[in-house]
């Protein structure tokens, strides 16, 4: 789409928020929904905080990599 790499890495970092977002909210919603499916308030849902967590970091050392990388 954009042949200058600056606007690239303006659209990478744009895409980092939205994947963050994803990242935390989606794992949070499924172990609510599973907490009330299964009556086990709220064990599964804190389990989908720890995983969000998880993801989130994931994704943050892989940013910290790739930014190491430019230049």
């Amino acid at each position: 789409m954009f042949k200058d790499p600056v606007h690239k890495k303006y659209l990478e970092y744009l895409g980092l928020g939205a994947e963050i977002a994803v990242a935390i909210s989606i794992p949070i919603l499924v172990g609510y929904w599973a907490d009330n499916f299964f009556d086990t308030s709220p064990f599964l849902l804190f389990a989908g905080i720890i995983i969000g967590i998880v993801l989130m970091l994931g994704i943050f050392l892989k940013v910290i990599r790739n930014t190491g990388k430019m230049g």
